[in-house]
C-alpha cells in the first residue's frame, strides 16, 4: 500500500459521497482510473439500477485504462442484478491493478469479484484506508448483515436535558448551524420517522431544506390517528410520506390524506420492528429517528436503532416536567445503563455534539 493508494481510495470516498440518500439497498461507491499517478477517468454510482463506478470511471478513461490501476472502496460485484458485473468490464478494458478498499459484505459478491479478477491476471490489492470505507457504508453493511435497517436516534436538548420548555416550546434549542448539520444528517438518509405527537406539537417538514436535491421519505407512527388534517408531511410534491397506523376503516381522515398524496399503511400493531420491517422490504438502508421520548424508548428497546447524534446547547431552561430525549426504560441502576461505544465530540458553533454507536440494547 503507498500514499498514493491511500489519496486515491479517499478520492473514491469522496466520489461516492456524491450519491448519499439515493442509492438503497445499494452501496456508495466511487472509482478512480489511475496511470502514471494521474487520475484518467472517474465515477460514483449514482442510483440503484444505474451503472456501477467502476463503468463510469472506464469509460472516461477509454482505451487509456489499457494497464491502467483502477480504484474503488467496495469490491467490484461479480454478478449479474440490475446491472452485469463490474469484474467483466475491468477485465475486458485489460487494467493491470485494482484498489479495492474492503470486501463487499453481500453473500453474492464477497470475495468472489476479487477472486474473479485475481483468476483473469490482475493484480488486486485489498483493505486500502478499509475503516474509512466501512464508515462510509455502515448503513448498507449493517442491513446486509442483520436484514435490517440501520437505524440513528437524533436529538438536541438543553445542557439540563431538555428538548422543550414545560409547556412544549422548543423552537430552537441549538444553533442554526447544528440545524444545518441535521439537514445533511437526513440528506444521507433513507427515510426519517416521527410519531404523531411529533407532528401536532412540531408540524415539521423534515426535509433537507435545500442542501441537496434528495429528500428522505417522511414517516409518521400514530396508534390513535388523532393527527391533524392540515399538516407539512402533507404536501407530497418534494417527497413522500407514510402513515403507519393500525386499520382506521373508512375514516374521513384517511380518505382527505389517501386524497393528498399520502401512503397509509395499516399494520396489526404499530411497532418500531414491524415499521423497520416494512422500511427494509422496501430497499431502504438508513433511518432517522427525530421521535419523541416515548417512541424513542420504543426504538431503543427493540434493537431498531444502532447509532446516536446527540446535540447538547448550553442553555438552561429547568422544569420538573419539561420533557427529556427519553422516557423511561425501567432502569433502576447505574449498571443497567446503556452505554454508547465508539464515542467521538466536536463542537458546532456554540453547540457540542455527541456521536456514538449503541453498545447494548435492552431486547
Amino acid at each position: 500500500m503507498t500514499k498514493i493508494d491511500q489519496q486515491m481510495i479517499h478520492k473514491c470516498l469522496e466520489l461516492a459521497k456524491k450519491a448519499q440518500g439515493k442509492t438503497s439497498p445499494n452501496p456508495l461507491v466511487g472509482s478512480v482510473v489511475v496511470k502514471n499517478e494521474q487520475i484518467i477517468g472517474q465515477g460514483f454510482h449514482p442510483a440503484a439500477g444505474q451503472p456501477h463506478a467502476e463503468v463510469f470511471a472506464l469509460k472516461e478513461a477509454g482505451v487509456e485504462a489499457q494497464n491502467a490501476t483502477v480504484y474503488v472502496n467496495l469490491e467490484p460485484c461479480n454478478h449479474y442484478g440490475r446491472t452485469p458485473p463490474c469484474t467483466e468490464a475491468l477485465i475486458k478494458a485489460q487494467v493491470k491493478r485494482v484498489v479495492v478498499g474492503m470486501v463487499d459484505p453481500d453473500e453474492r459478491v464477497s470475495g468472489g469479484g476479487i477472486q474473479r479478477l485475481r483468476k483473469a491476471g490482475i493484480e488486486v490489492e485489498v483493505g486500502v484506508e478499509k475503516e474509512a470505507c466501512r464508515k462510509l457504508n455502515e448503513a448498507f453493511i449493517y442491513r446486509v448483515k442483520y436484514k435490517h435497517p440501520f437505524g440513528i436516534f437524533k436529538y438536541a436538548m438543553t445542557l439540563d436535558g431538555k428538548i422543550a420548555t414545560t409547556i412544549g416550546h422548543s423552537k430552537w434549542i441549538t444553533s442554526s448551524s447544528s440545524r444545518n448539520f441535521v439537514h445533511h444528517l437526513r440528506a444521507s438518509c433513507d427515510a426519517v420517522i416521527i410519531g404523531g405527537n411529533t407532528l401536532r406539537r412540531d408540524n415539521p417538514l423534515l426535509t433537507t431544506h435545500g442542501v441537496t436535491d434528495h429528500n428522505p421519505l417522511r414517516v409518521v407512527m400514530t396508534k390513535s390517528f388523532d393527527l391533524p388534517v392540515d399538516a407539512n408531511l402533507w404536501n407530497v410534491e418534494k417527497t413522500k410520506t407514510v402513515i403507519f397506523c393500525q386499520s382506521q376503516g373508512d375514516s374521513s381522515l384517511k380518505k382527505q390524506l389517501l386524497d393528498k398524496g399520502v401512503e397509509i399503511v395499516e399494520l396489526s400493531e404499530v411497532n418500531p420492528r414491524l415499521v423497520m420491517d416494512n422500511l427494509y422490504q422496501r430497499g431502504l438502508n438508513c433511518i432517522l429517528w427525530e421521535c419523541g421520548g416515548n417512541l424513542a424508548n420504543q426504538a431503543l428497546i427493540s434493537g431498531s436503532i444502532q447509532k446516536l447524534y446527540a446535540f447538547i446547547a448550553p442553555k438552561l431552561i429547568g422544569g420538573m416536567h419539561a420533557l427529556s430525549p427519553l422516557g423511561d426504560l425501567g432502569i433502576q441502576t447505574m449498571d443497567k445503563a446503556l452505554r454508547l461505544k465508539d464515542v467521538s465530540l466536536q463542537k458546532i458553533d456554540r453547540d457540542f455534539l455527541i456521536e456514538g454507536y449503541m453498545s447494548n440494547e435492552l431486547n
